[in-house]
């Protein structure tokens, strides 16, 4: 290159012909250039191949190309966790541009469940990946993993031992069972429904040979949010998503509640908590008494949310937070949500509207569910596509016969805009259901 730019101030004695990475960290917001840059100007052994990372980036700018292709790299007795990277960069001879660069696997390693950790353990993790990786790190990817990015095949293998004697197991990566992810949940949230750490754990051990060893058309990951608020994106990026939720009515604390109308105005409140409700099934009279009609209610938190942070300065006698959830609370389960792959961005459909989680034998049928959605979308998924287009491709009628789920009214919102539903047989239908009903 017959151009030069100084890597960074820092190190002026690495030569690297980068201006499209520099142009790069010239924005207002933190850039990954600048830590990338930070690595490669160090004097630790990981030194050359993030400068050749650097500039085969470069090149990918330059070129309007990618030049890191996959491969097979593993360790002993998995089949996933790693996503190898080898480089195809060459230079005008055809020799490899950048050899110390001519391998950047990745390792994913499965995190506690909430994301729970202590310094002395972040600093363990840490000296392990500089002594045999980059020390680059991405805490989280979007399955949930912590990501150990950049080493050779050697490192691989090594860092995974060490990883293991701590405690820590790999991630999944391929078309396998994908790392779960849970909210911090019941550990320090009073929005909670449901233990998240154990159902996630249970979940994980179940199914923990699907994710090590990948034999599933495509990826298949579950993700754990204790309450509507959807902390882990579940509903949005999880084949199966996993919402707490209550099928009472929600708990008022007047006195609170006035208290809080009478602080903030009238207007406070219709601007931020009752017009902006979208089932418009709360109503408050001249008295400041709030009424909220629960049918119309869909639980999405909104009205709870706003008063929450505010509640203790308006507790009643007894202490109540202004607006509770119910105390029947459960689960709900929604399938089929993922970002852009064959078919467009997709939101879960609910599957099952509501389940208790309070003893092993629930427990059980969880699983149960999940067992059966895993063996159906290895049975009927076609390669490389996820479960909400396998649903979209066949239908949900069909998907719900398959997983012998019963048909719920709530499922849907619109039946006339359902493309699922079907209306033969729709009579033996709702006998069924007003027999589940009553029963």
């Amino acid at each position: 290159m017959s151009e030069k730019t100084k890597l960074n101030a820092v190190s002026p004695e690495l030569d690297i012909a980068t201006p499209n990475l520099d142009e790069l960290e010239t924005g207002p917001w933190p850039s990954y250039v600048s830590g990338l840059k930070r690595l490669a100007a160090s004097d630790a052994a990981h030194t050359p191949m993030m400068r050749g990372v650097i500039g085969t980036l470069e090149q990918s700018f330059i070129n309007r190309r990618g030049y890191w292709k996959g491969g097979t790299v593993g360790v002993i007795g998995y089949g996933g966790g790693v996503i190898p990277r080898f480089s195809e960069l060459k230079d005008d001879k055809g020799e490899t541009m950048y050899p110390a660069a001519l391998e950047f696997h990745t390792i994913r390693i499965m995190p506690a469940w909430g994301n729970h950790y202590n310094s002395k353990l972040l600093r363990d993790m840490c000296d392990v990946w500089e002594a045999t990786g980059t020390g680059l790190v991405a805490m989280h990817g979007q399955s949930g993993d912590i990501m150990f990015q950049g080493t050779d095949t050697t490192g691989v293998q090594v860092a995974f031992d060490k990883f293991n004697e701590m405690g820590f197991d790999m991630g999944g990566a391929g078309p396998a069972v994908r790392t779960s992810v849970s909210c911090v949940g019941a550990a320090r949230c009073e929005q909670s429904c449901y233990d998240e750490g154990d159902l996630m754990r249970a979940t994980i051990n179940e199914f923990l040979d699907d994710l090590h060893r990948p034999a599933l058309p495509y990826k298949m990951k579950w993700k754990f949010s204790g309450c509507p608020n959807d902390c882990t994106n579940a509903i949005q990026r999880a084949d199966m998503a996993v919402i707490g939720t209550w099928r009472d009515e929600i708990k008022i604390n007047q006195d609170g509640w006035k208290a809080f109308v009478a602080d903030k105005g009238m207007k406070h409140v219709v601007d931020n908590i009752t017009s902006r409700c979208p089932g418009q099934c709360m109503d408050v009279a001249e008295d400041s008494t709030l009424t909220i009609d629960n049918k119309q209610c869909v639980r999405c938190m909104h009205c709870i949310n706003v008063v929450s942070s505010v509640s203790q300065q308006y507790v009643g006698k007894d202490g109540d937070a202004i607006l509770a959830q119910g105390d029947d609370k459960g689960l709900s389960i929604l399938m089929g949500g993922k970002r852009t792959l064959k078919v467009g961005d997709m939101f879960g459909t609910v599957i099952v509207p509501f389940m208790k989680l309070e003893d092993e034998d629930d427990k059980e049928r969880f699983l149960e569910i999940c067992g059966d959605h895993v063996d159906f979308f290895a049975e009927n998924a076609l390669e490389h596509e996820r479960s909400g287009e396998m649903i979209e491709r066949i239908g949900l009628p069909a998907y719900l016969e398959g997983m012998d789920l019963e048909v719920d009214p709530q499922m849907i919102s619109e039946p006339r805009q359902s493309s699922y539903v079907r209306m033969d047989g729709w009579e033996d239908e709702v006998a069924k259901w007003e027999e589940r009903k009553s029963a």
